[in-house]
């Protein structure tokens, strides 16, 4: 049995197979996470075997909420499902829509419920190889570089993130 998300057809939420939102590039709810330290952001180079986006950076976790799941409960339930974090307190610090293109005919169109989450340094990471290749930590500003520099090495949405909405985000760290 495939996976159902929640998606809007005709105005109204609808479940919907994963894989055939994303091939209609049906809107969405979603949820990201960008765990903090200091000005350190963790980064997940995705597993090699994602639908889409396989080996890409990107933010330190995202997901669809299952039906009727509260977005923060869902950012919580998706730190330790792809990372085994667990204990942080995510807050939320945005909401934002977006539509991308992830390659292999595929479309997302999501509307992101975005929560920061502050790490300790000791924080313990644990990744489901299924999701997650690499980790690491990174300072903002020189993510801001290396996205701007190389793209094609981070997902669509990190992007989008990074070039549209910092601020709301991440509030006034972000530099000119």
């Amino acid at each position: 049995m495939s996976l159902k998300i929640p998606a809007w057809i005709d105005g109204r939420l609808q479940p919907v197979d994963k894989l055939e939102v994303h091939r209609r590039g049906l809107r969405h709810p979603a949820v990201s996470v960008f765990v903090m330290n200091g000005d350190r952001v963790l980064l997940q180079r995705r597993a090699l075997g994602k639908y889409h986006t396989p080996g890409l950076w990107a933010n330190t976790c995202c997901t669809h909420p299952a039906w009727n799941e509260d977005p923060k409960v869902c950012a919580v339930r998706r730190l330790d499902d792809e990372l085994g974090i667990t204990g942080l307190l995510p807050i939320q610090r945005d909401r934002v829509e977006y539509r991308a293109d992830v390659g292999g005919g595929l479309i997302e169109h999501e509307v992101v419920d975005i929560f920061i989450a502050e790490a300790p340094t000791n924080l313990r990471i644990i990744p489901d190889p299924d999701e997650v290749d690499q980790v690491r930590w990174t300072a903002f500003d020189a993510l801001v570089e290396e996205v701007a520099a190389q793209p094609t090495r981070f997902t669509p949405w990190l992007r989008i993130y990074l070039d549209k909405h910092a601020e709301s985000i991440f509030g006034p760290r972000v530099t000119a």
